[in-house]
């Protein structure tokens, strides 16, 4: 039976492989007047339907060119949006610019947030804010830090204002490290019966260690999941904290499985929190990680 070391091992050496397919594929090919044979003809890969992408708040320690120049780097083409890359009180002509950064690095900013609206003021401005800089997603709070229980006036805001834009609204979980919305349940049980365009953000981590099961939650509430932040955790308890992508008790293959199952075409974004001063040998062993898992599951 393989185990998730054996699995991470052969995963990675399969990644390093393909690496050099290249070199290997162009010595392969058949001379002038040459048929092809079958070995040099690849069948297409097929492309899941979600993409991978990254939490801004991974960068709050970097300003936004630094930002777009590594995930342009590491080959990673979608960012939710950080209010400290780009202010709330953003004008247009400082989102033209910003929108001409991330079009320049063949960057999509696909959402906004995670923003905490903790009165109706707040969520009228994130509204507002997420109409100019263009997107449909916003990952927000409808609440604050302090709060234990959710504060429906500012939810009933939110609702309106999603049938009134168009704009769907991730609540972001937090697990046991905020009272408010610690898991996806918490969530489900305050949208499931408003507009459908109210869901989740499904931080697979931190509902991990809450206690809950986030693969089986992706499945349970798959159709209110908009957004999902993706990262490892240790333990899953509130002692339990981020590390590299499968080097943590989370069973990526079984989760990449789950995500190609219940049909999700929305982002997987990183939330990489572990050495946030000097997080890019980390971010990018995860990201290599997570698609050599894609590759291996196909």
């Amino acid at each position: 039976m393989m185990n998730r070391r054996t699995f991470l091992r052969g995963s990675l050496t399969s990644a390093a492989l393909l690496s050099l397919s290249p070199a290997i594929s162009a010595s392969a090919i058949p001379g002038k007047g040459e048929p092809a044979s079958s070995s040099t003809i690849k069948a297409p890969v097929r492309e899941d339907a979600f993409h991978l992408g990254m939490a801004g708040y991974t960068f709050n320690k970097f300003d936004i060119d630094t930002t777009l120049a590594f995930m342009k780097r590491i080959d990673v083409h979608y960012l939710c949006i950080k209010d400290f890359h780009l202010s709330l009180d953003a004008d247009a002509e400082q989102i033209a610019a910003f929108k001409a950064k991330l079009a320049a690095a063949g960057i999509v900013g696909y959402a906004v947030g995670p923003i905490y609206m903790k009165d109706v003021a707040a969520v009228d401005k994130a509204f507002a804010y997420a109409q100019r800089v263009g997107v449909d997603l916003i990952v927000g709070v409808p609440g604050t830090w302090g709060d234990t229980s959710p504060n429906y006036e500012v939810l009933n805001r939110v609702e309106q204002k999603v049938r009134e834009t168009n704009i769907r609204y991730a609540i972001h979980l937090h697990g046991p490290d905020m009272a408010l919305y610690p898991d996806a349940t918490s969530i489900w049980e305050d949208v499931k019966e408003r507009d459908p365009r109210m869901g989740m953000c499904l931080d697979i981590g931190h509902n991990l260690r809450y206690g809950a099961d986030s693969i089986r939650d992706l499945k349970r509430y798959a159709k209110r999941v908009f957004d999902i932040h993706l990262k490892d955790v240790t333990a899953p308890t509130k002692a339990g904290h981020a590390i590299e992508l499968g080097r943590g008790i989370i069973d990526f293959p079984a989760f990449v499985k789950m995500l190609r199952k219940v049909g999700y075409t929305g982002s997987v974004s990183l939330e990489y929190e572990k050495d946030m001063s000097d997080p890019f040998i980390g971010i990018s062993e995860s990201v290599g990680y997570f698609k050599a898992v894609q590759q291996a599951t196909r």
